[in-house]
């Protein structure tokens, strides 16, 4: 089997309404956008993926000319040459879930089962994206997460006076499982700086959780590349530390666990390193007594992928995003079907390759 064509396509979901996501500091989201790649062989079995849009920029010429030729099963290859279009490019880690798509449609299973997972369900947390004042997340909360069978809840906070927000959520659902992401890993600058917080913060903001109780684990207090830093926090707090969602590659996520920097590992196969070696990297981080729970807010295909790594992984949690008006729907607007949770829980795709459909009337340039 032979790489025969890639081609990319731009999607553009118009939400009914506007969030303020942390990781966009100043800026107003009122539309999801993707970036589709559709992998085609010489043997008629095409493969889907999609990663998130840089401005609608264009490389599947340059990505055709590295992989046309190649057998996707020939996974060293491939991701070799992916890595060396990462040196002058995008990341193209999406691409590769693409060609797993194509394994599995081949062999007839789904990505999960060739990797040597189960269909078994995960259960989900509510992942917010904003921050909300305590009155409104309590309400988001009652109708949303406690509502629908959800037992946990990932909350934004982006300043060390945000612990009240927490506190107060913390009395109103003394038994709710509390994640609290305060975004300072990673930023889009588009519209204003994000505030860094220094170690001495990071640690301030975790005693404060550790007095509340019941805390999952706090995520990205420092900025991503800060190994020694990660590792010196998580010998000084009692709270869990999360991160790593948007690290590239297997270098950088190596050294948190080499470093043993983290108690929850987050790589999105989406955006850091693909489904095999997401795959790759969990083992590594569960043979260390490390977590791994990914990032998955990206777009249907990538959580996708990442459901079918946590099926590998056994991770404890998938991370559902969830803050109207981005829900399943917005989140999935390019497949025929959304992921929706039941009972609190999700299941893997059961279809061959990825277990997705792509709505093509969805799509903008098909």
């Amino acid at each position: 089997m032979q790489i025969t064509d890639v081609t990319q396509y731009h999607a553009t979901h118009e939400m009914d309404g506007a969030f303020h996501p942390t990781w966009i500091p100043g800026f107003a989201q009122g539309s999801h956008e993707a970036e589709l790649f559709e992998v085609e062989t010489d043997a008629g079995i095409t493969g889907v993926a999609a990663g998130p849009s840089l401005g609608g920029l264009r490389y599947d010429d340059q990505l055709a000319g590295l992989l046309v030729g190649e057998n996707p099963h020939d996974m060293r290859t491939v991701l070799g040459k992916l890595d060396s279009f990462r040196l002058s490019g995008p990341r193209p880690w999406h691409v590769e879930m693409a060609l797993w798509d194509i394994i599995g449609k081949d062999a007839g299973k789904p990505v999960h089962e060739l990797l040597g997972g189960t269909a078994d369900p995960v259960p989900v947390y509510a992942s917010t994206g904003a921050v909300m004042d305590a009155e409104d997340r309590i309400e988001y909360i009652d109708e949303h997460v406690v509502d629908e069978g959800i037992q946990a809840v990932k909350l934004r906070v982006t300043e060390l006076d945000q612990v009240d927000i927490v506190r107060e959520v913390r009395a109103a659902f003394p038994d709710l499982t509390l994640l609290v992401d305060v975004n300072k890993g990673w930023a889009i600058r588009a519209v204003e700086p994000e505030v860094e917080w220094s170690y001495k913060d990071a640690l301030r903001f975790a005693r404060q959780l550790e007095e509340l109780g019941g805390v999952g684990w706090l995520e990205e207090p420092l900025p991503r590349h800060q190994y020694a830093r990660y590792a010196a926090l998580r010998e000084a707090t009692t709270v869990p530390i999360a991160g790593a969602e948007f690290n590239d590659g297997v270098g950088e996520l190596t050294e948190f666990v080499r470093q043993d920097a983290l108690d929850v590992l987050q790589a999105d196969a989406a955006l850091a390193t693909g489904i095999k070696r997401a795959v790759d990297i969990a083992a590594m981080a569960d043979a260390n007594g490390t977590e791994f729970v990914p990032h998955t807010w990206t777009n249907g295909a990538g959580f996708a992928a990442n459901l079918h790594v946590m099926a590998v992984a056994g991770s404890p949690w998938c991370e559902y995003p969830l803050e109207p008006p981005w829900d399943p729907d917005v989140v999935s607007f390019f497949l025929e079907e959304s992921f929706t949770h039941k009972n609190g829980h999700v299941e893997p795709p059961t279809d061959p390759g990825l277990g997705i459909t792509v709505d093509w009337d969805a799509v903008d340039d098909a």
